[in-house]
């Protein structure tokens, strides 16, 4: 199966756009042209620390950044989501959406940068289109489904597409497609047979046909989206048992035609969050908190798992550590021009680079690190920047030769909070981390 290329420009979104969604494209590759040049710059580091929980940020034109979030209030005060278009050197705030309304779920939403002009923010049950300059609300639109909604893409023909969370014996999770102009719903929403946990990923096909892909409960389901409809296809590999001993798969990556997920990422936090309504709202502090870093509920070590988009029955998993116990808070990356495919271990620590060249996966090098964020990679030169949450309780970028895993660069963000949150290249050798309460910039030069 063939599909936009990541250089290849995406017909639903800002046509001059390098990263106008997460993860840079609907394939969710992470990868991005150029490079840091890490090894042999000096990094200059500027953060902006405040009361908020951010999430990403997007590019629309040159020099016209914006980043999305929303409150970390898991009790007290109702959350709000909000966006920002933001100076990239400074990381002071140019323009700002206000509160917007969340159904007062606590999540991470998406933003992006369509190709209409206007930026779409999901969070929590809510949807907003907001004006590209002013971010004044232009329209607003409350999702039927009063669930925190996980990810939102433009398809080729520049509609929406949003899903909501739910864990296993949650029911079905519910995909919606929506028009960009009015935020109606268009067609029929569609129930998949599981619950869903992780973002999914689509893929254009030149007769205008869009597969998305969804990972379910024990499943990856890829549903064909036509213009009057959305249908579950037969290609649906199992991953996981639900009796056995690795839980839940994370967002997919599409890439040199495999679908590529980590599973165990149904850790003790995500399950509390998810397991009240409003998503993530309590009435005292939650017992036992919502540390990533608590011991896995599952026993099976870290998975990284490659399936065919073509053959389903062609597929292959490795444990790169080994280790019990094993869990995630962010989805893996394929590099092909490396040969190589990037996965982690964040409870137990652990960075490995997996040889994808044969038709068995190897671990090709490892890295002492504890990674939990959705990293960049530049396969140009050949970079992998990523976190590294250290045993001093403190959470460092690093950078890392993708073809040997030598550490290139480390610098310090001065966050104490590590979270699953994105990655974001910025201009000029830049990369943009975000996390609870700090936005930073990281610069090369």
């Amino acid at each position: 199966m063939t599909g936009l290329d990541r250089r290849e420009k995406h017909p639903g979104y800002w046509s001059t756009s390098t990263w106008p969604v997460e993860n840079g494209g609907n394939r969710r590759q992470k990868s991005t042209t150029g490079g840091l040049h890490a090894a042999s710059g000096k990094a200059d580091v500027v953060t902006r620390i405040d009361d908020r929980w951010h999430v990403m940020v997007i590019q629309r034109d040159k020099d016209e950044w914006y980043i999305s979030g929303t409150m970390p209030a898991f009790t007290g005060q109702p959350p709000f989501g909000w966006v920002q278009r933001i100076d990239p050197d400074t990381l002071e705030p140019l323009a700002d959406s206000g509160k917007l309304p969340c159904g007062e779920h606590v999540w991470c939403g998406a933003v992006l940068a369509h190709a209409n002009g206007a930026i779409y923010n999901i969070n929590g049950s809510y949807l907003h289109r907001l004006n590209a300059q002013t971010l004044e609300t232009e329209i607003e639109f409350k999702m039927p489904a009063d669930r925190s909604h996980n990810g939102l893409l433009a398809l080729s023909d520049g509609h929406l597409l949003t899903k909501d969370l739910r864990l296993e014996g949650q029911g079905g999770a519910v995909l919606t497609r929506i028009d960009p102009h009015s935020l109606e719903i268009v067609g029929e929403q569609l129930v998949l047979p599981e619950g869903s946990m992780g973002r999914f990923a689509a893929d254009s096909r030149p007769d205008g046909t869009d597969y998305v892909y969804v990972p379910g409960a024990e499943h990856l389901w890829r549903i064909a989206i036509a213009k009057e409809t959305m249908s579950i296809t037969d290609w649906q590999p199992r991953y996981r048992d639900a009796e056995g001993p690795w839980g839940l798969a994370w967002d997919s990556c599409l890439s040199d035609g495999y679908c590529w997920v980590m599973d165990c990422g149904d850790i003790v936090p995500i399950r509390r969050i998810h397991s009240v309504s409003p998503n993530g709202r309590f009435q005292e502090n939650p017992p036992g908190n919502l540390s990533w870093r608590q011991p896995s509920p599952r026993s099976g070590a870290q998975r990284l798992h490659r399936i065919s988009l073509n053959n389903p029955d062609d597929a292959a998993s490795i444990e790169p550590f080994g280790t019990p116990g094993g869990g995630i808070i962010a989805p893996p990356v394929n590099v092909p021009e490396h040969h190589l495919a990037i996965a982690w271990d964040s409870i137990n620590g652990g960075l490995a680079g997996i040889d994808t060249s044969g038709n068995d996966l190897s671990v090709a090098w490892t890295v002492n690190a504890r990674p939990s964020m959705q990293p960049v990679v530049f396969p140009e030169s050949g970079e992998l920047v990523i976190n590294d949450f250290t045993n001093a309780g403190s959470d460092d970028l690093i950078v890392v030769d993708v073809s040997t895993g030598e550490l290139l660069d480390r610098v310090s963000t001065g966050s104490p909070i590590a979270n699953g949150m994105f990655l974001s290249p910025g201009p000029d050798q830049s990369i943009f981390y975000c996390t609870t309460t700090r936005l930073t910039r990281v610069r090369w030069t």
